[in-house]
């Protein structure tokens, strides 16, 4: 294996991981949980827990405007409930920050109950933080004149720093230049992406196998159950009567009842792309869709699954972690290059689909995480589909048609531009709008 094979296989490794909930309020659990147990380790108090104290212990969580929109119509695993005080109390009773992204894994119904007293007690507050970053939680806690304070910035998994009664105990602030985006860190192309998935080990690739296993599990718990729209269910329950017994309408329902389950509060894990569980599942399902469909080798598939959330990684770091352009803009252009590559397609027919994607559904915006997403996941996924036949088929979209160049990084960067620069007043209008309701 070559030094930029393993800097590759780590680049997937960071943004490719298992999520236990949106990742929103999980930052904001995880924010929560840390700054717990800086103040449970230097405060000198007993071992019994601190939500458990006296009255005054306090958890106060200032949160980016972008946090706030992703976190405050979205269910919490395992409560029935929404938003992200329910999301901070479990932090506070449950959370591990050693989990990362799966800091409420221990969750049980017990955690659950305690959190839910917690947050009705009125011990837990949320505001909006005065920063310019898009993705930034403070979490603060407060007990016996103590303060501890931890903050998750850039990364919805990175702890940027910590504090104990004022003084800062540990930084690691991301410099200037990588606050927006992670191109300069990563220095991907789609040419190298096609190569490596192309011509990597297979033994030094076939983890990314776990992606089926995880994101299969919540789609088989969308199907089963009645979770959100239940958009999946109802999409396969039609398939005789208005949608057909394809791979298309296949694809839609499997993505769309994952989507279904994670935003409604399975307690089940997805795994995750750039940060976010629904566009892991939404670059992963229609490649796994089509592998189960059509009887697709695991080497196959993982070749293709490399490829599918390399490129969605690779198109994210021109916008950011969080941005007005739906994720799944970003995802499903990512399994369209899948689909293109696991039917034997060649490096021109993947940046064909890209072409075509960028020229589809560019526009589609981002007005918070919340079960609804699920629909978008499955318009995602037949755009996906539309486009990689399109390429298949000899059919880009070309140089005339709106941001879409000939260039294929250039477009990339053109779609980068419109959700990071060109939509931050959409961002803010969203915002507004969703606050006010």
């Amino acid at each position: 294996m070559t030094q930029r094979e393993k800097e590759i296989i780590d680049i997937i490794h960071c943004e490719v991981k298992p999520a236990l909930g949106c990742t929103e309020p999980i930052a904001v659990a995880l924010a929560t949980a840390k700054a717990v147990e800086v103040l449970a380790s230097l405060a000198c108090l007993d071992k019994e827990p601190l939500w458990r104290k006296k009255a005054d212990f306090k958890i106060e969580v200032g949160v980016s405007g972008n946090i706030l929109k992703n976190g405050m119509g979205v269910g919490i695993p395992g409560t029935g409930m929404i938003g992200m005080p329910i999301a901070a109390a479990l932090g506070a009773v449950c959370g591990k920050s050693s989990y990362g992204l799966e800091v409420l894994k221990d969750l049980c119904k017990e955690s659950v109950g305690r959190a839910k007293e917690l947050e009705k007690a009125g011990r837990v507050k949320i505001f909006m933080a005065d920063t310019p970053k898009k993705l930034y939680v403070e979490a603060k806690v407060s007990l016996d004149g103590h303060e501890a304070e931890a903050v998750v910035e850039d990364a919805h998994d990175h702890i940027a720093e910590t504090s104990f009664d004022g003084k800062v105990l540990f930084s690691d602030h991301l410099p200037a230049t990588e606050e927006s985006c992670d191109r300069s860190r990563y220095g991907l192309s789609v040419r190298e992406i096609y190569d490596f998935a192309k011509t990597a080990a297979f033994e030094d690739i076939k983890f990314i196998l776990d992606d089926k296993v995880c994101n299969l599990a919540l789609a088989d718990e969308g199907l089963k159950g009645d979770y959100g729209l239940r958009v999946g269910k109802t999409i396969m329950a039609n398939q005789d009567r208005v949608f057909g017994d394809d791979f298309m309408s296949y694809a839609m329902a499997m993505t769309a009842a994952a989507s279904d389950a994670r935003m409604d509060g399975c307690p089940l894990p997805a795994m995750s792309n750039s940060g976010s569980g629904n566009q892991g599942i939404t670059v992963s399902m229609p490649v796994i869709s089509y592998a189960i469909r059509y009887g697709v080798d695991d080497e196959s598939l993982a070749r293709a699954l490399i490829l599918s959330n390399l490129i969605a990684i690779h198109i994210k770091s021109y916008l950011g972690k969080l941005s007005a352009l739906c994720g799944c803009v970003v995802a499903s252009t990512g399994s369209s290059c899948g689909i293109v590559f696991m039917r034997g397609g060649s490096y021109g027919q993947v940046c064909a689909a890209i072409k075509n994607m960028v020229g589809n559904i560019t526009g589609m915006v981002c007005d918070g995480a919340k079960v609804g997403c699920a629909m978008k996941v499955a318009s995602g996924v037949c755009s996906s589909i539309q486009s990689a036949v399109l390429a298949l088929g000899g059919i880009c979209a070309t140089k005339h048609d709106g941001i879409v160049d000939d260039d294929i990084e250039k477009t990339i960067m053109n779609l980068g531009e419109i959700g990071r620069v060109g939509m931050q007043s959409t961002d803010k209008l969203i915002l507004n709008i969703m606050s006010c309701k």
